[in-house]
């Protein structure tokens, strides 16, 4: 027998389809890139993507395979900084791509 037979649906499909896709919108991390320019204003690009969580931030190269967990996305800045090739980075936000539903209206499951 499974664990899940005899356990009925919390709700209806549309109901809980709803609740998911609270879910992934509430839960979403926000998504910067870093940038390293080079001198002052003389060149810029996208040196790595990232993805920042409420308790941490992963960062991938653009350039090559390196994967990085961060504390916070703004450590990173040092990792893709070097003083030596004059090459600064900085932090961009994407702006959010949809309005966050207002958590005191999150969908719930009708029982």
């Amino acid at each position: 027998m499974s664990e899940v037979d005899g356990l009925k649906p919390l709700c209806d499909e549309t109901e809980f389809a709803a609740l998911l896709e609270t879910m992934v919108v509430t839960s979403a991390p926000r998504v910067f890139a870093v940038v390293q320019e080079f001198g002052e204003r003389l060149d810029g690009w996208v040196a790595g993507w990232g993805f920042a969580f409420e308790d941490r931030a992963e960062v991938f190269s653009v350039h090559d395979h390196s994967r990085m967990s961060l504390g916070k996305p703004e450590n990173a800045l040092h990792l893709f900084s070097s003083a030596r090739n004059q090459l600064t980075a900085r932090l961009v936000w994407l702006p959010d791509v949809g309005e966050r539903p207002d958590v005191s209206e999150v969908a719930t499951c009708s029982v």
